[in-house]
C-alpha cells in the first residue's frame, strides 16, 4: 500500500502539466488560522526549515507539498544520475528538472514564485506551487498549504482579504477525495476554532477531519489540554493529535527540527505520559500516512472511472474538431460533399441529428404546405369582399344599354376571377415561407450535422453565401411559376368543368323541387295548367298565371286576394288579349303585346312599397321629381325586386361553386410548383454549385484557414487527452495486491 502515494503523486504531475482541476485527487489540506504553527507542522512533517516566514498572510498561493521517502540505496542511484551531492533534495515544477539540495534557495524559490503570479500587493491566487521533497528522514505524503484564516486586514492587504482567502480554502477543502488537517493552538478555546468550525462546513460528519492541536507548551500555567486531545471538548472522528512547534526563539538561534521533535517527545512524557505516543510530530506522520494511503485505496476505483470517462470524452470532442489539414483539395471535397449531403438529408428527413424540440427540414416544408398554406386557403371565403350590390352592379354593367332576358355570363366570369386572383397572394407567401426553411436548414447542417466546418470559417461563410445565393435565383423562378399557376385559372373559366357541371345541375334540381312544393300550396280553384313561372325569393314568391282574357284575370285575383295570397306573395296576372277585331283599347294594352309592363305593374301593385327606392339622403330625388341627368348618381340603398334576388343568388351560386373547384387545384398544384422548381431543383444542383463555386486551386489556402480559436481548442484537448491517458497508464500499473 506504500506504492499508492507515489502513485497519486506521479497523478498531480501529470494533470498539473496541463493546468486541469477535473479530476480531484487525494491530498491533505492544512488549514488554519495566521499564527496558528500551520508552518511549523509542515517543518516538522518535512524535517528542514523550507517555508516562508513573516508577518501577515505569507502563504498567498497554495503549496502542494509531495514528501516522498527515498531509501539510501535508491537515494545514492538517484544522487548518482541526477548530479546531486546530498542526502535530501527538493524539485518545483515550474522549474522543470532544476534540483534545491539548499532548503534556503528552495524558500527564496517559493516567495519568487508568489511574487511572480500574485504580486506584491499581498493578494492571493488560487493557482499552486508544487514542490517535491526527496528524503529518507519523511513520509510518503501529499500536503496542500493554504493560506491561513485572518479577519483583520493589515498594511496593504484588500479589504476583502478574508473572503478571498475562505473561498480559496473552500474550494480545496470541498473536494471530497481530500483530508482535512485543522490546525487549532492549544492556548485558545477550541469552541472558537475558525478551522474546524470551516471544516465542518464541507464535512459535517467529521469523517475525513483530522485536528491537530499545536502549542502545547504555551498554555496558562495551571491548564493543560487532556481534555482536548482526548476529545472530550470537541469529537473528532479521525481523532486529535497533539504537537510541540519550536518558538521563534528557538529559530532565530537556529534550533534544527530533528532537536525540536526530541525536546517535544520529552516535553510530552513529562506532561502527558499516558497520551505521549499517540501524540507528536513522528506520530501525526504516520498517521497522515495511513489516512491518507486509505483513503487513496477507497478513492481509487471512482477516479479509475473518472478517468476512463474522461477520456473517451475528450477522445470524441477532439474527434469533433477534427484532425490538422494535409491534403487540402480532398479536405475541402470532403467537407463540400458532406454539407450537400448533410443539406439533403434533412430536407428528406434522413439526417444523423434530428432535431426533438422543433420541426425542421422537410417536416416543416411539409407543415407549410399541408397545415399553413392548407388552413390559409380554406379560410378564404368566396364571397369575401363581395356584396349584393357588387354582383348586381356586375350584372347590369355586363347587359349595357340592352335590358336582358337572362344572367349575362361576363357577369360571372368576371365577379369569378375577382375571386379566384385573392388566391395568388397566399401561393406567394408560401412559398417565401418555404424559402425561409431552406436558408435555416443552412445554419441547422452548421450546427449540428457538419461541425468541422466550424474549424474554418471562412468556408463556412463561403458555403452560407453559395447556398444562399441559390435560394435567391430560384425564388423568381419560382414565384414566376405560382403567378402562372393563378394566370392559367384567370385566363380561362371552364363552365363545362365536370365538378361545375354537377353543381349547376344540383342547384336546377333545388330550385325545381322548391317550384313544384309551392305549386301544391296554390287554392284548387287556381288551375294548375295556367300557372307558367313560379321562383322562389327568400320568403316571397311572384306567382305569373296566364289568364287567357279579362275575365279571368279579374276572376283569378278575386280569388288571390280573398285566400290573402298577395299579403306575402309578388302576383302577376296575365289576361290573354281579345279574338281579332275584339277587346279594346285598354284590352290591348293589358295584353300579351306588353307583357314586360304588365309584369312590372304587377309586381308593383301586389308587393307595394317593397319596391320603393330608399334613398340614403334626403336630398335624393323621390319618385315621381324630375332628375338631371347632368347630375352624378347618388349612391341609394334599397330592398332588390324578386329577379334581381334570384338573379344574385344564381351568380353567388355558381362563383362559390367554381372558386371551390380553383382553390382545390390551386392548393395541389402550388405546392408541386414549390418541390419542383425550388426544392429539388436545389437539392439536384447544390453540390455541383458548390463545388463549381469553391473547388478551386486559388481558393484553398484562404478558405482552409483554421481560426486561432479553434486551434487552441484542439491543442487543449489533444493535450488533456494525453494526460488522462498517461494517467490510465499510471493506474494500471497498480497490482491490485498492492491496494491491501
Amino acid at each position: 500500500m506504500e506504492a499508492l502515494i507515489p502513485v497519486i503523486n506521479k497523478l498531480q504531475d501529470v494533470f498539473n502539466t496541463v493546468g486541469a482541476d477535473i479530476i480531484q485527487l487525494p491530498q491533505i489540506a492544512v488549514v488554519g488560522t495566521q499564527s496558528s504553527g500551520k508552518s511549523s507542522v509542515l517543518e516538522a512533517l518535512v524535517g528542514r526549515d523550507l517555508l516562508p516566514r513573516g508577518t501577515g498572510v505569507v502563504t498567498r498561493r497554495p503549496l502542494i507539498l509531495q514528501l516522498v521517502h527515498v531509501d539510501p540505496e535508491d537515494r545514492r542511484k538517484t544522487s548518482e544520475e541526477n548530479g546531486v551531492d546530498g542526502e535530501e533534495w527538493g524539485k518545483f515544477l515550474h522549474t522543470k528538472n532544476k534540483i534545491y539540495t539548499d532548503f534556503d534557495e528552495i524558500r527564496l524559490e517559493i516567495e519568487a514564485e508568489t511574487e511572480r503570479v500574485s504580486g506584491n500587493n499581498k493578494g492571493i491566487t488560487d493557482e499552486p506551487i508544487h514542490l517535491k521533497i526527496f528524503s529518507p528522514h519523511v513520509v510518503n505524503l501529499t500536503l496542500v498549504d493554504l493560506p491561513g484564516i485572518t479577519k483583520v486586514p493589515v498594511g496593504d492587504q484588500p479589504k476583502d482579504i478574508e473572503v478571498q482567502i475562505k473561498d480559496l480554502i473552500v474550494k480545496h477543502i470541498s473536494n471530497p477525495n481530500s483530508i482535512i488537517l485543522a490546525v487549532t493552538a492549544a492556548n485558545t478555546d477550541m469552541a472558537t476554532s475558525e478551522a474546524l468550525k470551516v471544516a465542518r462546513e464541507v464535512d459535517p460528519d467529521g469523517r475525513r477531519t483530522l485536528a491537530v492541536v499545536t502549542k502545547l507548551d504555551l498554555m496558562d500555567a495551571g491548564t493543560d489540554a487532556m481534555d482536548v486531545l482526548m476529545g472530550r471538548v470537541i469529537p473528532v472522528k479521525l481523532g486529535l493529535i497533539g504537537v510541540v512547534n519550536r518558538s521563534q526563539l528557538d529559530i532565530n538561534n537556529k534550533k534544527t527540527v530533528a532537536d525540536a521533535i526530541r525536546d517535544e517527545y520529552a516535553f510530552l512524557q513529562k506532561k502527558y505520559p499516558s497520551l505521549a505516543s499517540r501524540n507528536g510530530t513522528k506520530y501525526l506522520a504516520r498517521t497522515l500516512n495511513r489516512l491518507l494511503m486509505h483513503h487513496i485505496r477507497d478513492c481509487l476505483p471512482e477516479l479509475k472511472t473518472r478517468i476512463n470517462v474522461l477520456a473517451a470524452q475528450y477522445q470524441s470532442l477532439l474527434s469533433s474538431y477534427g484532425e490538422p489539414v494535409e491534403d487540402q483539395s480532398s479536405t475541402l471535397l470532403q467537407l463540400i460533399t458532406k454539407f450537400a449531403a448533410e443539406y439533403c438529408h434533412t430536407i428528406e428527413g434522413t439526417a444523423k441529428y434530428i432535431e426533438t424540440t422543433e420541426l425542421c427540414g422537410g417536416a416543416r416544408i411539409c407543415y407549410i404546405f399541408h397545415e399553413t398554406f392548407g388552413r390559409t386557403l380554406e379560410s378564404v371565403d368566396p364571397l369575401g369582399g363581395l356584396t349584393t350590390i357588387d354582383v348586381l352592379t356586375a350584372i347590369r354593367n355586363a347587359t349595357g344599354p340592352r335590358p336582358a332576358l337572362f344572367v349575362p355570363e361576363v357577369s360571372f366570369e368576371l365577379l369569378v376571377k375577382r375571386q379566384v386572383k385573392r388566391l395568388e397572394e397566399p401561393s406567394l407567401r408560401c412559398v417565401e415561407l418555404v424559402h425561409e426553411e431552406m436558408q435555416r436548414i443552412i445554419q441547422h447542417c452548421s450546427n449540428y450535422s457538419t461541425q468541422e466546418l466550424l474549424r474554418f470559417p471562412k468556408l463556412h461563410d463561403a458555403i452560407v453565401e453559395v447556398v444562399t445565393s441559390l435560394l435567391r435565383k430560384r425564388l423568381p423562378v419560382t414565384n414566376e411559376m405560382v403567378h402562372n399557376l393563378v394566370a392559367i385559372e384567370l385566363a380561362y373559366i371552364n363552365t363545362k368543368h365536370p365538378d361545375f357541371a354537377d353543381a349547376c345541375g344540383l342547384m336546377n334540381n333545388n330550385i325545381e323541387e322548391q317550384r313544384r312544393n309551392r305549386m301544391r300550396e296554390l287554392p284548387s280553384s287556381v288551375p294548375r295548367d295556367k300557372v307558367t313561372d313560379c321562383m322562389l325569393f327568400g320568403n316571397a314568391w311572384s306567382h305569373v298565371y296566364d289568364c287567357g282574357s279579362i275575365e279571368k284575370f279579374s276572376l283569378i285575383k278575386e280569388i288571390l286576394i280573398s285566400r290573402r295570397l298577395t299579403s306575402n306573395r309578388s302576383v302577376c296576372l296575365l289576361p290573354g288579349l281579345q279574338t281579332a277585331g275584339g277587346g279594346s283599347q285598354g284590352d290591348q294594352e293589358v295584353g300579351t303585346g306588353n307583357w314586360r309592363g304588365m309584369l312590372k305593374k304587377g309586381e308593383e301593385g301586389v308587393g307595394g312599397d317593397k319596391s320603393m327606392l330608399q334613398t340614403s339622403n334626403p336630398g335624393s330625388p323621390q319618385r315621381g321629381h324630375a332628375v338631371n341627368l347632368l347630375d352624378v348618381p347618388v349612391p341609394v340603398s334599397r330592398k332588390l325586386s324578386a329577379r334581381e334576388q334570384r338573379d344574385c343568388e344564381v351568380i353567388e351560386r355558381l362563383i362559390k361553386s367554381y372558386f371551390l373547384i380553383v382553390r382545390k387545384n390551386i392548393q395541389d398544384s402550388v405546392p408541386k410548383a414549390v418541390m419542383h422548381f425550388l426544392v429539388n431543383h436545389v437539392k439536384d444542383s447544390l453540390q455541383s454549385e458548390l463545388v463549381g463555386q469553391l473547388y478551386k486551386a486559388g481558393l484553398l489556402d484562404d478558405l482552409l484557414t483554421e481560426s486561432e480559436d479553434m486551434a487552441q481548442r484542439r491543442n487543449e484537448a489533444a493535450d488533456m487527452l494525453k494526460a488522462l491517458q498517461k494517467a490510465s497508464q499510471v493506474i494500471a500499473e497498480i497490482r491490485e495486491t498492492q491496494m491491501w
